[in-house]
């Protein structure tokens, strides 16, 4: 399962990486405007930052709702580096934009899936990812592990090749969930992936080793 971090905080972009286990990022309007990044230049230029720290995949996503504007701002997107994938919204002028991006070789992540008949069309219109939300649907009392497993046996019915890609991923948890049901991506916060690395044992077992060397090197 691929490892992507969902935040525009260059310095946490940084971090991950420096793990080295870091496949890619995801990026949204609402992460930019918590960044206080503003204003169509500034935006195009974090974009192209976050590139030049990552080697995988970083989807920007497109704010127009109408076809021609969301293919006019993702052929511009694409034009900030190759690692960009346009984020298009689960909307049915955002299908249209998929197919259209699709047919030129345009890789794209359709978001805000929250159904499994929204993850079967994209896969049809060609999106390379499909986003469902994991945390906001468990945030409404419905299973989000749940969809993604139902999307899983749904591609693997028919052969897409649409990767699904885990979003609104919350904590640790969540994580390992997804990885067992066999998410192709998982994208959340520097915490959740960094929680997983956490364990009480570990930190007693190191802490008597140390304690043992001391005694024995002193």
């Amino acid at each position: 399962m691929k490892f992507f971090i969902d935040t525009a905080n260059l310095n946490e972009i940084r971090e991950a990486q420096a793990l080295g286990v870091l496949d890619g990022v995801t990026t949204n309007p609402s992460l930019m405007a918590k960044e206080g990044i503003t204003g169509k230049d500034n935006i195009m230029r974090h974009y192209k930052a976050i590139c030049d720290i990552v080697d995988g995949d970083v989807s920007a996503e497109v704010i127009s709702v109408d076809f021609e504007g969301m293919v006019r701002e993702g052929e511009e997107l694409v034009e900030i580096d190759e690692k960009i994938v346009v984020k298009i919204p689960m909307i049915k002028e955002g299908i249209k934009a998929l197919k259209y991006f699709s047919s030129k070789g345009i890789r794209t992540n359709c978001t805000l899936i929250f159904s499994a008949g929204q993850a079967l069309v994209a896969a049809k219109a060609g999106a390379t990812y499909v986003s469902p939300f994991v945390g906001r649907l468990d945030d409404i009392s419905t299973d989000g592990i749940g969809l993604i497993e139902q999307i899983l046996t749904i591609y693997r019915n028919y052969g897409f090749d649409t990767q699904v890609l885990a979003a609104s991923v919350r904590h640790p948890m969540h994580i390992i969930q997804c990885a067992e049901v066999g998410a192709d991506v998982m994208t959340g916060p520097l915490s959740a992936i960094e929680a997983l690395l956490k364990h009480p044992l570990t930190d007693i077992g190191l802490e008597k080793f140390l304690s043992d060397y001391k005694k024995g090197n002193s």
